[in-house]
């Protein structure tokens, strides 16, 4: 379907234990020659802002501060998830709209650190970009 799931939300819903999906994943795409492909942080920050119902401006934003981040080579060896979950947070706060980083964690399934530190990189790339 072309969503990008997380192996938390993989884990979430199976029966199987985290180490082993991975385990799972990395030996199929070792013996299939597949290349690990890396989720694009904007496919999640819809989803992100559908669930927190929240605005179509703090789409546009977090798309905005992800282009900007990406542009600063923020994304480099970062979760996609923790990005999206970053971006999604920061432009909450520059749309008006304040959703707070535990929310946003709860939702996300990524810790509030990662937001925090994520968040401050979105957010300096943002200023320099303009």
């Amino acid at each position: 379907m072309g969503t990008p799931r997380s192996l938390s939300e993989v884990t979430t819903v199976s029966r199987v234990e985290k180490l082993r999906i991975q385990r799972a994943y990395s030996y199929i795409a070792q013996e299939l020659g597949l290349g690990v492909e890396l989720a694009d942080p904007h496919t999640y920050v819809t989803r992100f802002v559908s669930d927190l119902d929240v605005t179509h401006e703090v789409e546009q934003i977090g798309h905005e501060l992800l282009d900007a981040g990406n542009a600063q080579n923020v994304h480099s060896g970062k979760s996609p998830v923790g990005l999206a979950a970053a971006a999604v947070y920061a432009a909450s706060r520059l749309a008006n709209q304040r959703v707070t980083q535990e929310t946003v964690a709860a939702t996300t399934d990524v810790s509030m650190v990662t937001i925090r530190n994520r968040y401050q990189e979105l957010l300096t790339a943002y200023e320099i970009a303009e």
